[in-house]
């Protein structure tokens, strides 16, 4: 008996595909092929038992399209994108000579890692029987499926939708050559549908879809937010000057044509033309002109058959300086989304007729319940962009860690009370152990997510078992991972390793994190496009980073015209962000917008910069600053009541936070049960400078003007002239801070105390805390019109504080708030 047979019968979709497919009788005679040369993994088996969503992707786009490690990258990438979506990915390809629908994790890397070689080949339907019938003579090669090769194993696995980049076609000339793809044959006859972004435009399209229409092919495009007929796309852009014979106008149409194609049992594919998003489209006048000049290279070259294509894909991507490389990503990536989105369309059709005709089951069939599946909602700023669209826009980008976090509490029996809450040392200790997505940026994402906030999160793993446990993990959360970088140099996925008292006060904590600290690494070539693409409102940043990518994610942000974020992290790293500003010493610079330190990171920034910033000129000009605010003895008076609040080890958060001012115009300090201190330099056009409710706890300056102190700055012209202070433009230091500083004109300083007493015995963890504090404030802060900083300060408080009471590190309950930000 076959290993598949013996670990569990066929799945019913393979059954009532055979049971109505001739071609394929007798049965036994499949299942015995099955045994040697056809491997179904289980997830996708469970999920075709259960009725799920699932999306079949083929591979001869990593073994012979991108090279290797690129490829591993765009496997995940797309594998996440079906998760995301909704559904279960099914990739198809051959490794060592078994045909496989659906990989396990080692087993797809090594196919990836073997691109290039001469024993990996390109596997059509002719290739098939060759490529498994060597395997069963242990000649182990190894294959991506092409078009046509996808189509065949994913029919036999009962997989109704097939998402790929583009479609083979005739070739032109081809009524000579009968040059022309075995993908156009194979939809003639195997009932599957395709979607793809068309064929090249450098193939014969009209042709193509005359040969489709003579084998019964029913083809039709994506409207895309267009009214009437459309053009069919050729692959890089969105018109062909070829009218699609259907319009498609949107995925529930789309899988309700499926449907029925498979209750008429029609043995026909579909394609389903999906084009280009608008923003990665080329130009079609560009590209014919490149089309002709490729063709006729190939022509002069003596090209033909199965080396045509990709010598002339290759001549493409020369002519047009690789801009047709990232056009192929964004298309095939929008593509695998739409595919998606059908995929679940047609799972709920499929369920509501299993609900219709639920007394014809068999009797005796013990069936777990099948779940509806329900679309991802759509962003309701635009509802007519491309998907790709709505993968890549991000009010918020998080910059920052995905760790595996571990969480260790100690868990003694504390009988009599008297018994300390804390864990021995030098011996082992009883505790509570569990494992969760962690990272500081994660966690401010998750709470982001939770809030209904678009959001791109950009991190980095290794490529290892828990790198990819981390990724599937965020995709499952339903959170983008277009952003997630899988780095093969050596480096180990970030791990935090937690250590809480049996109070559940954390004792110590181990983090490796280092893979985020590689100062050699180009942030702007891995990074930058998600900035351009996604116009951003906020990018968050936590300290994870070495000072070298800080520095570069800051500089991006700017750039970008986008308001920044600085979580510092930890005592040790908080400091990191001021290592890279050389000019720190001699004037005041602007580094964030917000920055949300805890009581000892506020310290500890202090210090470094009492250390090594805060040159002479910087103090004297921040000095004369805060001399010009008004009723001085007011603001002295409240900086000393602000104080006594406080307990004596947080006394000196107040000037602390004054000090660092300069840097980031807006500082939340976190003290634990104290609650917290805003305190923020406020610009000109602030409400809070007039409102009254306000007025206790702002502190009005003179205007910063020309006549104060604008004046008072030129007292110290001569002072500053023979330090000889001049920056690289020519401009004396303190001009620039004269020209910054001018900006504002007060100061507001706030104590917000915990929103809610908390005891011991309902602190279940603080890990995640002060992440979700930051996830929420900017959560409100990216709105189109955010409310008052007071407001959000109080709801994130709120927020941490479900944190603090739950087991995950950000706690779901948060998304309560989401009507309240």
């Amino acid at each position: 008996m076959s290993f598949l047979l013996q670990k569990r019968a066929l799945p019913r979709s393979v059954l009532r595909n055979l049971a109505i497919t001739p071609l394929f009788q007798p049965l036994s005679r499949l299942w015995s092929t099955q045994s040697q040369s056809l491997k179904i993994s289980d997830e996708v088996r469970d999920a075709l038992e259960s009725d799920k969503p699932v999306v079949a992707l083929e591979t001869t786009i990593y073994t012979h399209g991108f090279p290797y490690p690129d490829n591993i990258a765009l496997c995940s990438r797309l594998e996440a994108l079906v998760r995301a979506g909704g559904g279960i990915p099914a990739t198809i390809g051959v490794l060592r000579g078994v045909a496989r629908v659906g990989f396990e994790a080692d087993e797809l890397l090594e196919l990836l890692e073997s691109a290039g070689k001469t024993t990996t080949l390109k596997i059509s339907r002719r290739d098939l029987a060759y490529i498994c019938g060597l395997g069963n003579k242990n000649k182990n090669l190894n294959g991506g499926t092409t078009v046509s090769g996808t189509m065949l194993l994913a029919h036999l696995a009962g997989i109704k939708i097939f998402a790929t980049g583009g479609l083979g076609g005739v070739h032109k000339g081809g009524q000579n050559s009968m040059d022309i793809s075995a993908d156009l044959t194979e939809l003639g006859r195997t009932p599957v549908a395709v979607i793809s972004s068309g064929c090249k435009s450098f193939l014969d399209i009209p042709r193509t879809l005359e040969y489709l229409e003579t084998h019964g092919v029913c083809v039709g495009t994506f409207a895309d937010g267009r009214t009437g007929n459309v053009d069919l796309p050729a692959f890089w852009t969105r018109d062909s000057g070829v009218t699609s014979p259907k319009t498609i106008f949107n995925e529930a149409d789309a899988a309700a044509i499926i449907y029925a194609q498979s209750r008429l049992q029609i043995m026909s594919g579909l394609l389903f033309a999906n084009p280009i998003p608008d923003e990665y489209s080329l130009s079609k006048s560009k590209m014919d002109h490149v089309m002709s000049e490729a063709v006729r290279a190939a022509e002069h070259s003596g090209i033909s058959g199965s080396n045509n294509t990709p010598f002339v894909l290759a001549k493409i991507r020369e002519l047009t300086d690789g801009a047709t490389v990232k056009a192929n990503s964004a298309l095939v990536e929008n593509n695998v989304i739409r595919g998606t989105r059908v995929a679940v369309e047609l799972a709920n059709l499929e369920l509501n007729d299993k609900e219709r005709f639920q007394s014809m089951k068999s009797a005796g069939v013990d069936e777990a319940p099948v779940q509806a599946f329900r679309l991802p909602q759509l962003s309701t700023k635009d509802k007519t962009s491309t998907f790709i669209r709505n993968q890549r826009q991000a009010d918020v980008i998080v910059a920052g860690s995905l760790a595996i976090d571990t969480t260790c509490n100690y868990n003694p029996d504390r009988e009599p009370k008297t018994q300390p809450a804390i864990p021995e040392l030098h011996t082992s200790n009883p505790a509570t152990i569990t494992q969760s997505l962690g990272g500081v940026g994660q966690n401010i994402a998750s709470a982001l997510h939770y809030l209904g906030t678009s959001l791109q999160f950009c991190s980095a793993v290794a490529d290892d078992a828990s790198g990819h446990a981390a990724v599937q993990m965020l995709a499952d959360r339903g959170i983008s991972v277009h952003g997630v970088k899988f780095l093969r140099d050596g480096s180990r996925t970030a791990q935090y390793i937690a250590l809480n008292d049996g109070d559940n006060e954390l004792v110590i904590a181990m983090a490796d994190m280092r893979i985020l600290e590689d100062e050699k690494r180009d942030i702007s070539v891995l990074w930058s496009p998600y900035l351009a693409s996604s116009n951003p409102r906020w990018l968050i940043v936590d300290a994870n980073w070495d000072s070298s990518s800080l520095k570069q994610w800051i500089t991006l942000g700017k750039a970008a015209g986008t308001k920044i974020a600085f979580e510092p992290v930890s005592v040790g790293k908080s400091c990191r962000v001021f290592a890279i500003f050389p000019d720190l010493r001699r004037r005041l610079f602007h580094m964030a917008d917000l920055a949300t330190p805890n009581a000892s990171e506020l310290r500890a920034m202090y210090y470094y910069m009492s250390q090594y910033g805060h040159g002479e000129s910087a103090v004297n000009i921040w000095t004369l600053f805060l001399n010009s605010l008004k009723s001085k003895e007011r603001f002295k008076r409240a900086q000393h009541q602000l104080a006594d609040v406080l307990e004596t080890k947080n006394k000196f958060i107040v000037v602390d936070s004054l000090k660092l001012l300069p840097y980031f115009p807006c500082i939340l300090t976190k003290i634990g049960s104290s609650g917290v201190l805003l305190t923020e330099l406020l610009r000109k056009d602030d409400i809070r400078l007039t409102d009254s409710r306000a007025r206790p706890y702002v502190f009005y300056g003179e205007g910063c003007d020309e006549m104060s102190l604008g004046t008072k700055m030129q007292s110290l012209v001569e002072t500053l002239r023979g330090q000889n202070e001049i920056n690289p433009d020519g401009r004396f230091y303190y001009e620039k801070d004269y020209e910054y500083l001018k900006e504002y004109a007060g100061i507001y300083m706030r104590l917000f105390p915990s929103a809610e007493i908390v005891e011991p015995a309902e602190v279940v963890s603080v890990n995640g805390v002060g992440d979700t504090f930051l996830g929420v404030l900017i959560a409100g802060l990216a709105k189109d019109n955010p409310k008052p900083m007071d407001e959000l300060v109080m709801l994130a408080q709120r927020g941490s504080v479900m944190t603090l009471k739950s087991r995950e590190s950000v706690s779901e309950s948060i998304s309560s708030l989401r009507s309240l930000i």
